[in-house]
């Protein structure tokens, strides 16, 4: 499958339902401000995705085969068991600074996706994949996709959508992703 679109639909679907499309709802709820709001999430998702697979390429590089093919395959199946825990609650207040909206959306966002499992899974991705721009396009494009809607109709969504479900077809098809790369051992 190509590099850009597989990116696009594993981190889409990932980030339905994570902590940080949580977080891009909260800051649509506060400031009620979207542009800045956005514009501070795709910096930082920018800024995560790219450096997730500046690690995945060198983890790609040094690792070969079977083995590249193994690890691959339980860090999938692991973000798959990751999608069915219940995201926990903090009850944080997410305050204005004095750096403006812009920074607070940047700031906010970047720390929540460090280390979060779309970022593992974008290393991944990028250690299979080998194509900086592709996976970073991907997965980036995949994580506005969905955080776009959630601060624009933040209201309605949370109405509406069941985050249960949204896991339940995230750690599914991170469990298809694992089987392929097992597939591809020899």
């Amino acid at each position: 499958m190509d590099a850009f679109m597989v990116s696009f639909f594993a981190i889409a679907t990932a980030e339905m339902g994570d902590k940080t499309q949580l977080v891009a709802l909260c800051l649509a709820s506060h400031f009620r401000r979207p542009t800045p709001i956005i514009l501070g999430i795709f910096a930082a998702t920018l800024a995560t995705q790219l450096a997730a697979v500046l690690v995945g390429e060198w983890i790609g590089f040094l690792l070969r085969g079977n083995l590249l093919h193994l690890l691959l395959a339980l860090s999938f199946f692991g973000a798959a068991i990751w999608a069915f825990i219940p995201e926990k609650e903090d009850g944080e207040q997410i305050n204005m600074s004095h750096h403006g909206i812009f920074l607070t959306a940047f700031i906010t966002f970047f720390l929540a996706e460090i280390g979060d499992k779309t970022q593992l899974a974008t290393v991944a991705l990028a250690a299979q994949f080998q194509s900086l721009i592709a996976v970073v396009a991907g997965t980036t494009l995949g994580i506005m996709a969905v955080n776009i809607p959630s601060v624009i109709l933040s209201h309605a969504i949370t109405e509406r959508i069941s985050l249960k479900m949204v896991k339940i077809v995230s750690g599914i098809l991170f469990a298809g992703l694992g089987v392929y790369e097992l597939a591809h051992l020899t």
